[in-house]
Order: C-alpha cells, then sequence, then structure tokens
C-alpha cells in the first residue's frame, strides 16, 4: 500500500471517527441538563489520554530526542486544536448544526492552503478544484441558510474553529515529517486540551447522569479514532492528495443520522454525498 493510500484509508477512519464523536455529543444534551462546551470538551478529550498513552507504552519507545522546534510545534498543535474545539463547540451550542458544520469544513482549504503557505508544498490546482467541489457538496447536504439566529459572533466562532483545525493539521503534518510519534501527539495534544478546559468547567460544572457519562466516553472513544486517523494521515501524505476526504466525515455525519436518530436524507443531501464521493474517486484515480 503507497504512502497516499495509507494517508486516505486513515483520514476516513479519521471522519467516521469524528463522525461518531458528532454523534454522542448531540445526544449528550437528551439524556440530562444542558452540559457547557467546555465540559464536553473535556470527556471528549479525557479517553483519548489514556488510549494514546498505552498506545505509546506499548510502541517500547522510551527516547524519542526531540528538540526545541518539535516542542515548539507540538504546543504550537494542541493550543491551536483545543482553541478550535472550544469555538466548534461553542458555536454549535448556539446557531444551526447545519451552519456549525459548514464553517468547521472550511478546515481542508486552510490545511492546503498553509501548507504552501508555510511548509512551501505546491498546491496542486486540480486537487484544490476538486476540494471546492466537495465543499459544495458538504453544502448540499447541511443547507446552511446562514440566518441571524444567534448573532454575528457564534458564525464568527464556526469559521475561527475551522481555521484552527486547518492549522493544527499543518503542524501535524509537519510534525510528522520531523518523525514525532503519532501516539505522542495524541496523547500531547488531549492532554493539554484535558487541562485547558478545567478552569471553565469547574467555574460552570453540570452534574451528569450515568447516561450522559456513558454517551460522553462513546465522544471520547470517536474522538480519538479521529485524532489517530488525522495525525496517521498527515504523517504519510501531503495535504493536498487527501484534504478532499476530509469531506466524507460530512457523509458519515448524516448517515448516522439517519440511521441512529431517525433524521431524513432529502434528494439534494443525496445529491451532495454523490458529489463528495465523486470527487474523492477523481482524486484517488489521477494519483
Amino acid at each position: 500500500m503507497s504512502d497516499k493510500l495509507k494517508g486516505i484509508v486513515s483520514i476516513v477512519f479519521s471522519a467516521f471517527g469524528f463522525a461518531l464523536m458528532a454523534l454522542f455529543v448531540g445526544m449528550c444534551d437528551r439524556y440530562g441538563e444542558a452540559v457547557s462546551s467546555f465540559q464536553k470538551s473535556f470527556f471528549r478529550n479525557l479517553p483519548a489520554v489514556f488510549i494514546a498513552l498505552g498506545v505509546f507504552l506499548r510502541s517500547g519507545k522510551k527516547s524519542m530526542g526531540l528538540d526545541a522546534k518539535d516542542w515548539v510545534l507540538l504546543l504550537d498543535r494542541s493550543a491551536i486544536g483545543a482553541t478550535g474545539i472550544f469555538c466548534n463547540f461553542y458555536a454549535l451550542s448556539h446557531i444551526p448544526i447545519g451552519e456549525g458544520m459548514t464553517l468547521n469544513k472550511t478546515a481542508p482549504f486552510f490545511t492546503v492552503f498553509l501548507s504552501w503557505l508555510l511548509l512551501k508544498e505546491r498546491l496542486g490546482i486540480r486537487q484544490f478544484a476538486f476540494l471546492a467541489l466537495a465543499f459544495l457538496g458538504a453544502m448540499l447536504i447541511v443547507k446552511p441558510g446562514f440566518s441571524p439566529q444567534g448573532g454575528l459572533f457564534p458564525l464568527s466562532m464556526a469559521l475561527l474553529g475551522g481555521v484552527c483545525a486547518g492549522a493544527a493539521y499543518v503542524c501535524v503534518h509537519a510534525l510528522g515529517r520531523r518523525q514525532v510519534p503519532g501516539a505522542f501527539i495524541v496523547m500531547f495534544f488531549s492532554l493539554f486540551s484535558c487541562l485547558a478546559a478545567v478552569p471553565f468547567m469547574v467555574a460552570d460544572f453540570t452534574p451528569m447522569t450515568s447516561a450522559q457519562l456513558w454517551i460522553m466516553a462513546g465522544a471520547g472513544l470517536g474522538g480519538a479514532m479521529g485524532q489517530f486517523g488525522v495525525t496517521w494521515a498527515y504523517r504519510y501524505a501531503e495535504p493536498r492528495s487527501i484534504a478532499v476526504y476530509d469531506y466524507t466525515n460530512v457523509v458519515f455525519t448524516t448517515l448516522l443520522g439517519w440511521a441512529v436518530l431517525g433524521q431524513t436524507i432529502d434528494l439534494v443531501s443525496a445529491a451532495g454525498m454523490a458529489l463528495i464521493v465523486f470527487c474523492a474517486f477523481r482524486v484517488l484515480k489521477k494519483g
């Protein structure tokens, strides 16, 4: 299996994990009192700390030889990524999920653009064109209205979350090129995000029912799958060649909403999913 194909498989795995996470996060408030974005973020990242720690210890690495630039990239990835999560969770609590998802899915554009700007990687026009078509497919699925509901600030937070996710993935790609172990990247980021959420969670803590705890454990597992997948993906391949596959997350999220929550899929949404799949196969076929 080529490195590009490994990257594609990894990012599709990541997209499915993040779709599971979104499903469970969306279910959480149905089974008890509404939980703050920071509290959800804490429980979303906590399982990944222990999963990544176990994977790292099993790898048998005792010394990684990280230098100052590695630690700076790890801190950048963690701070930017945690900010993105907080922004996204805040936005999804204040605006329709369609708006939040669409603005969050600007992340692949920023990943490709910032990789070209900061890492001097080639910006493939064909890949970028298919990326734009896949984004159009995502908009057909979620059909955002961008109404004034909730105000401009939550919309801005959703867009900032997409920018942060794109920048964080550039850091992941740079760390992968420097041979920093993927499990350590996931563990460091997850622990950083948990610690960053603690002060806000303590200030506005909501007791959770047992059902909510199990649901957030599922969200944490999905989040861990997503983090491992995206970390592997950008270690194997350049963002420009695999970023379009990140939009399979919208397909998975829509299908899970239909299968688990009974949400309907209309013809426009089906057309959007078909467009995303078409773009994915065209990028794969062209190599």
